[in-house]
């Protein structure tokens, strides 16, 4: 059994702000990193998004939901990458170009200064964790990130702390290696028979997510994850992004989440649910 674990109130309220973009370019194979200029100061907790829009008469029907990866006053930083026509539409963005931001959503990642960690981020589900470990990593915590190859790897934001895993062995930077497996399999090469209490903390496809929640219970440790799922509203009322609970019913990822207690997860059902990934004419996962 996954023990619980307890998740932050977000403390500052979502609110529309607009911004103009300063910077927007590749990191790696996948990744985009965009920075924007917002027009009045915010702040977010690591793990929260926000819904992002063009401004003006380009403006979508529907923002696209994209994690926050730092958000300093004014200054807004955010990692995505192209999976349908709304966020193609981001990536083409030129410096100066106006946007609307709504944010900050949802639930955030826990910061515990007196536990140990093991951080287990896939692709694109890197922002969250990158912003908590940025915040609050400690010496003893263990933080791991997983790509497909070492061209999807946004090495660039990595520092020596990280240790990285690719599915396909490849060419690295120099002084930098890659364990060829996924990355919870790298973690439980690196762990071993440690047994030191850890909180997980997860962010990436749900297959990574169900393989944390697996070795949550049977080292009975607690876990939260951050769910990928197709959000369309960002606030509740669209219920496209709903996460089977385990005592039945479902939770809101948008609301509830993105960061859920993987205790309360029905992963049977959630697992079987996972599908395709979104099509251009469909809200789009996010980013």
């Amino acid at each position: 059994m996954i023990p619980s674990i307890d998740l932050p109130r977000p403390a500052t309220p979502p609110r529309r702000i607009g911004g103009r973009v300063v910077a927007n370019r590749p990191v790696s194979s996948s990744m985009i990193r965009m920075g924007i200029e917002l027009d009045e100061s915010s702040a977010f907790e690591p793990g929260q998004f926000c819904m992002l829009n063009l401004d003006g008469p380009g403006e979508m029907i529907l923002g696209r939901p994209l994690s926050i990866l730092g958000l300093d006053g004014a200054d807004l930083d955010l990692v995505y990458k192209i999976v349908g026509s709304g966020t193609r539409r981001l990536g083409e963005l030129q410096e100066g170009a106006r946007v609307a931001f709504l944010g900050p959503l949802g639930v955030g990642f826990p910061l515990v200064a007196d536990a140990a960690h093991l951080l287990l981020a896939g692709g694109v589900g890197l922002p969250p964790l990158l912003a908590w470990a940025r915040s609050g990593a400690g010496p003893d915590d263990l933080l791991c990130f997983g790509g497909r190859d070492d061209g999807d790897v946004p090495w660039e934001l990595l520092d020596d702390r990280w240790r990285v895993s690719v599915d396909r062995a490849g060419d690295s930077p120099d002084r930098r290696e890659a364990f060829t497996g996924n990355v919870v399999e790298m973690a439980r090469s690196i762990l071993g028979r440690d047994d030191r209490p850890r909180r997980i903390l997860a962010c990436g496809p749900t297959p990574l997510l169900r393989a944390a929640a697996d070795l949550a219970r049977e080292r009975g440790w607690p876990c939260a994850v951050s769910v990928e799922e197709r959000m369309g509203c960002g606030y509740g009322v669209c219920r496209g992004c709903v996460v089977p609970r385990r005592e039945g019913g479902y939770l809101a990822s948008c609301q509830q989440g993105p960061v859920l207690d993987a205790a309360a997860i029905d992963w049977t059902r959630f697992a079987a649910a996972a599908g395709a990934g979104p099509a251009d004419d469909r809200p789009e996962e996010r980013s």
